[in-house]
């Protein structure tokens, strides 16, 4: 049996061909009858192990088929959730698009142009929609369909990129987000490459893409890539020519979770206010991501979409409480299936390999200096499904990572 079948609530979705590959055969790996635990002695273990964390810590753990609490210590207390945040973003996310929703790039021009004979007379845009997956695949399929659906032979203008669905910011002073060429390139409403943005800037460098394989299809285009709106072109927006779609969101959140990507939980933000609230920002992300959270009995102190800002707060019952909610929402399957699995998959592939919990747990990381966090689900020997979450900080990250990694396994050996 799948692992995520009982962690799912019974009536659910096909999982993503992305988030399919988290699920794993339950039974390949664990522990043995030997090696069960009944509570006393999980909880003799876990409060050893626990101790170690020192008191900015603090656990839940509970037992989601009868609702027991099966260890607790300083459940309440509210600390850095780093990378935890993820799992509120993602959430919100698939919630608010649907676990199939997508992001469509559209190339468009003015209402104003038009195209005769193969030469449209004024510019092409290409207006971003937010999606953090923009890349040579979906831009050369794009350049295809203007072509052969367009019609479209030679530009008198240019392409321009047009970002204007969300702000100009990069990342803070609103997140905790900083553009790196490693970790994630620079936010913005059309991105290509990760956020990649020299030279010109993220939505030129896009529009230089797209360019460069119109051109490979034989597109003659006089200007050069430049950034600019689509609602300031001659007479506004136009028709569209062509659209780039990206993958369903149950892909996208599990692109987010499974490897820990800043990069696209920040975008996933900033569309979240773009689509759903009032504008394309991070503030306007949070108030959407606030909203939906506390349809699901939790209310975190939110900051960015990635974690990585210290003012982001949550507690290790607010995390439990949330899910437990998200197991029985209507995206279950896609959230769960977006998560990192032990010794297999995400941030956790090299982590409690060989153990009782290799492949029996789907969680999310998180890291910072100084802070460490682990919160998810697993299905134990005995086929009960736990909501667990872990939250050290003010100690040493790999250390806290250490006794997380014996803690998971004494929760996968519980046996009632």
């Amino acid at each position: 049996m799948p692992m995520s079948s009982p962690v799912r609530r019974p009536a659910g979705r096909v999982l993503s061909c992305l988030a399919a590959a988290a699920v794993l055969a339950g039974s390949a790996a664990g522990a043995g009858p030997a090696d069960a635990r009944n509570l006393k002695e999980l909880r003799g273990k876990l409060d050893a192990e626990h101790k170690k964390l020192g008191s900015a810590s603090g656990a839940l753990i509970v037992d989601l088929t009868n609702g027991r609490t099966l260890f607790s210590r300083r459940a309440d207390k509210v600390l850095s959730p780093a990378s935890n945040e993820k799992l509120f973003t993602t959430a919100a996310a698939l919630l608010q698009f649907g676990a199939d929703g997508t992001l469509k790039t559209d190339a468009r021009i003015g209402a104003d142009s038009t195209v005769e004979d193969g030469v449209l007379d004024g510019d092409l845009y290409l207006v971003g929609a937010g999606d953090p997956s923009l890349n040579d695949v979906a831009l050369k399929a794009l350049a295809r369909t203007i072509v052969t659906k367009g019609k479209v032979t030679s530009i008198k203008g240019g392409i321009v990129g047009d970002e204007t669905i969300f702000d100009t910011r990069r990342g803070g002073p609103d997140s905790g987000f900083a553009p790196d060429d490693d970790l994630g390139g620079q936010l913005g409403g059309l991105t290509w490459g990760h956020g990649r943005a020299s030279p010109g800037g993220p939505a030129t460098v896009a529009a230089t893409r797209l360019e460069f394989f119109l051109k490979q299809l034989k597109v003659k285009v006089r200007k050069a890539p430049r950034a600019g709106d689509v609602d300031k072109a001659p007479g506004g927006p136009g028709s569209t020519l062509g659209t780039a779609v990206s993958p369903p969101m149950s892909v996208l959140a599990a692109t987010t979770n499974q490897p820990s990507d800043n990069f696209y939980a920040e975008m996933l933000l900033k569309g979240l206010g773009a689509h759903h609230g009032s504008a394309g920002t991070t503030a306007a992300g949070v108030k959407v991501a606030g909203a939906q959270l506390k349809t699901l009995g939790v209310q975190p102190k939110i900051v960015d979409g990635s974690g990585l800002s210290r003012k982001d707060k949550a507690s290790p019952r607010q995390i439990v409480t949330f899910l437990k909610a998200m197991r029985e929402s209507a995206v279950s399957e896609e959230f769960i299936g977006s998560l990192a699995v032990p010794g297999r998959i995400g941030t956790l592939a090299g982590r409690m390999r060989g153990t009782a919990a290799d492949g029996r747990c789907q969680a999310k990381t998180g890291t910072l200096r100084g802070v460490s966090a682990l919160s998810g689900y697993c299905r134990t020997v005995t086929d009960r499904i736990v909501a667990f979450s872990f939250l050290e900080n003010n100690m040493d990250a790999l250390s806290a990572k250490a006794v997380e990694d014996r803690m998971v396994p004494a929760i996968v050996s519980y046996k009632p």
